[in-house]
This record gives C-alpha cells, sequence and structure tokens, in this order.
C-alpha cells in the first residue's frame, strides 16, 4: 500500500518533469507509475491531492539534504555557496523544470498555487534559522527584518532557477552581486566597536 503510494508521489514528478503541467493527469501519471488509473483517486482523491502530497515530498526529501549543509554554514558567503550548489543539483535533476511547471500552473489554478505555496514555504525556515545566527551581533540586523530577508533569498533563488533558462549570464551576474553583499556584509562585522556603534547610531535613524 505504501509503495504504491510512494510509485505515485514519484510518477507525478516525473511526469511533470518530462510533459509539464498542462501533460499532467491521473492517465498519465499512473502511467509513469505502472499502476492503475482508479489508484490515482483511492489514494490521493483528486489528481491536485496528489501533486499537492508529491510537492511536499519532494521538497522535504530535498530540504533534509540542504539543512545538513545549513548547520555548517559560517558566514553568508557560505550560505550563498550553499544556495548556489543546490541550484546546480535541482537543475541536474530536472527539479528547476518541475517547479516552474508548477508555478506556471498555479498562475491560474489556486489549489496548484496553494500546493505550490506551501512547498516554497518550507525553505524559508531553516534559512531565517541561519540568518538569525549568522547575523546575530550584526549592525545589520538593525536595519533588515530577517524574516523578510529569508523570503527576499528564497524567492530570489526560485527566480534565478527560471531566470537561468533564458538567460545564464544574467543569472550569473544576478549570484554575482549576491556574493558582492555578503562580502560588504563581512566588511562591516569587522569594523571596530567604536565604528560599529556609530554605525547602529546612524542606522537607526534610517
Amino acid at each position: 500500500m505504501a509503495d504504491t503510494r510512494q510509485r505515485l508521489i514519484d510518477g507525478a514528478i516525473e511526469t511533470i518533469r518530462q510533459h509539464g503541467i498542462a501533460g499532467t493527469s491521473a492517465r498519465s501519471i499512473a502511467a509513469t507509475a505502472g499502476v492503475n488509473q482508479a489508484l490515482v483517486f483511492y489514494h490521493f482523491g483528486s489528481v491536485h491531492d496528489l501533486l499537492k502530497a508529491a510537492c511536499l515530498a519532494a521538497t522535504q526529501d530535498r530540504l533534509a539534504l540542504f539543512e545538513e549543509r545549513l548547520a555548517r554554514v559560517e558566514s553568508l558567503r557560505d550560505l550563498l555557496a550553499a544556495g548556489r550548489e543546490l541550484h546546480a543539483e535541482e537543475r541536474a535533476r530536472g527539479n528547476v523544470r518541475v517547479l516552474g511547471q508548477m508555478m506556471a500552473g498555479a498562475q491560474g489554478d489556486p489549489q496548484l498555487a496553494e500546493a505550490t505555496a506551501g512547498a516554497l514555504r518550507l525553505w524559508v525556515t531553516p534559512i531565517r534559522g541561519t540568518l538569525d545566527r549568522l547575523l546575530f551581533s550584526s549592525p545589520v540586523a538593525d536595519l533588515i527584518d530577517i524574516g523578510g530577508l529569508a523570503e527576499a533569498l528564497c524567492a530570489g533563488f526560485v527566480g534565478l532557477e527560471l531566470y537561468e533558462g533564458v538567460d545564464p549570464a544574467g543569472a550569473e551576474a544576478a549570484l554575482g552581486t549576491l556574493d558582492r553583499l555578503a562580502v560588504l556584509v563581512e566588511v562591516i562585522d569587522d569594523l571596530g566597536p567604536l565604528a560599529r556603534k556609530a554605525l547602529r547610531a546612524k542606522l537607526r535613524k534610517l
């Protein structure tokens, strides 16, 4: 029973990867999974619920590996490097195409939008925790909302994953700019006590 459910989840992801969201149906998913079409509805009730489960399951699997890397991150540059590694792996696996198709389908489908948004939100929590740890004593933390920064980084990487498909050079330039911003934060953190105090006072006036 559990094996059939997992085959359907894997089949849903592979069907989107191969045929796009427009070519994803109970019949095509069942064919990819090698099971009877009726089992889609037996286990999940609807194709939408299967896609939601598949999207969340795929994200949770990848997130477990990413969280191990986050635990070793010691700077914003390390965080961006981990993001770059994940991005390269996701593209090689074809997961960027799956994400793009889910987001495209979500534009006119509230149920797909809910499933996709739920999966994306899973990335925000561990990234926010890492940012809290990295910026705990930084003057930068007085200026920015850490939660908002976590959301921005997640949204930025999702956008860059899709953008790279049409303009690789532009995506690389954007990532390079993020790297330089991370260096700027390190420079600020290396300021002496008096300079940091003056900077904090200046930032509070903004």
